[in-house]
């Protein structure tokens, strides 16, 4: 269920430091089969060997991040969610990923049942592995299984088929996990609707709890980025991508799934809390090669290069280093958040949410009426019906999904959008 503001710790009147005693826990796993050439993301290709010193320094981390996060009195800091994610944490042996669950474990107060979530690749799921990983906690699974068209796998350097696709859903299952979301890419170049409408329903017949559908986007630095530059890629033309969009609703709508967020839907109470605390803008803890985090006000980045992460992480580890306002050992960037920004980054993140932003917990948190601070930035949106206020909140409208970045940008302080 989506977190409530309003109920984060009963009894306090403030809720802003009420959502602070809590945190959701990312750890970053930088390790490839093969690095995908639209993928921006920080991994590696190539260095499974660095496998065992990461995970120790990593590990490490977790606990001294956890010291450092422990409450005014004391208490271990709550932990709601752990989400691995990469790069592709399946790559982690079942042990590693037992080592790093219990780490969490000792250095925060993990809810009994929180949700453990790791990223896979489906060309390297077998059922024993997964029974371990299961054992030791892991209750979530994130297979990008992007397509199930062969030739577009290959476009986009996955190394696994569709029928990989089948069998590693087929293996989950078997291994007691009831909590399943596939990914898939649209507005590939050269997919069609009716690929892409082939694809939605091969989804839907296997039936997941929960689907991430991303339009696929060009981001600088990437070998994509640069044949596209030089024309060898031509993007997908916007409308045709908003027609897929616009299937995939009606289609997942059809078949029970409810879409709880711009590009997720889920079955009923299959939601991923992990990401709720994103979308909510609450607190979240990241750890390993170029984690990002958000806690106590600041937003920061850890060293991206395995070799420098590890290096940090000893050094900090043992005393040595420049401290940061943040629990996290190898920062190499930090940025205090001013209130207007986070007051806007918190509607803009949550107008990604079917649901809106609900303006009662917003006033609760921030001490000021939602209205009052982005009335007059929203009034030429609502005229042009790309959001509306519905039950206490406010919402992107189904047009206004289509084109969030043209409202989002009215609400950042002058200056803030890129």
């Amino acid at each position: 269920m989506p977190l409530s503001l309003a109920t984060a710790r009963e009894g306090r009147a403030d809720a802003r430091d009420a959502v602070l005693d809590t945190i959701a826990l990312y750890l970053h796993i930088p390790f490839c089969h093969r690095k995908c050439h639209y993928c921006d993301f920080n991994t590696y290709a190539g260095m499974l060997t660095q496998r065992a010193p990461y995970v120790a320094a990593l590990r490490d981390e977790i606990l001294w991040a956890g010291e450092r996060a422990r409450l005014a009195g004391g208490e271990r800091r709550r932990c709601r969610t752990i989400f691995f994610g990469g790069g592709t944490p399946s790559l982690l042996t079942p042990a590693q990923v037992a080592a790093l669950i219990a780490a969490a474990r000792e250095a925060f107060d993990v809810d009994a049942d929180a949700e453990v979530s790791l990223e896979a690749n489906p060309a390297a799921i077998e059922c024993g592995p997964l029974e371990e990983m299961r054992a030791a906690g892991v209750n979530r699974l994130s297979m990008g299984a992007q397509s199930f068209d062969a030739g577009l796998l290959r476009w986009l350097s996955r190394i696994h088929t569709p029928e990989d696709v089948v069998r590693a859903l087929a293996n989950a299952r078997a291994a007691g996990f009831e909590n399943v979301n596939l990914d898939f890419m649209y507005a590939l170049p050269g997919q069609s609707v009716e690929v892409w409408a082939e694809t939605l329903e091969r989804a839907i017949a296997l039936a997941p709890e929960h689907l991430s559908l991303y339009s696929l986007i060009v981001e600088e630095g990437t070998p994509l980025h640069e044949w596209v530059a030089r024309g060898e890629v031509v993007p997908t033309d916007e409308d045709i991508a908003a027609d897929m969009y616009e299937l995939a609703e009606e289609r997942l709508a059809r078949a029970g799934y409810e879409h709880y967020e711009i590009s997720n839907w889920a079955r009923p109470g299959r939601e991923c809390a992990h990401n709720l605390t994103y979308w909510h803008n609450l607190p979240y803890i990241g750890l390993g090669a170029g984690a990002h985090g958000w806690y106590g006000g600041r937003r920061y980045v850890e060293a991206k290069p395995i070799g420098e992460y590890v290096a940090r992480v000893r050094a900090a580890t043992r005393g040595i280093g420049d401290a940061t306002g943040v629990p996290a050992a190898a920062v190499v960037e930090e940025e205090r958040i001013g209130r207007e920004l986070e007051m806007a980054e918190t509607a803009i993140l949550g107008l990604r949410l079917s649901a809106g932003v609900d303006m009662t917990a917003f006033a609760r948190r921030y001490g000021r009426a939602f209205e009052d601070v982005f009335g007059a930035r929203l009034r030429e949106a609502r005229d042009a019906g790309l959001v509306e206020e519905y039950g206490g909140s406010v919402r992107l409208t189904e047009r206004g999904r289509l084109l969030g970045n043209e409202v989002f940008e009215r609400l950042l302080p002058d200056g803030e959008w890129e």
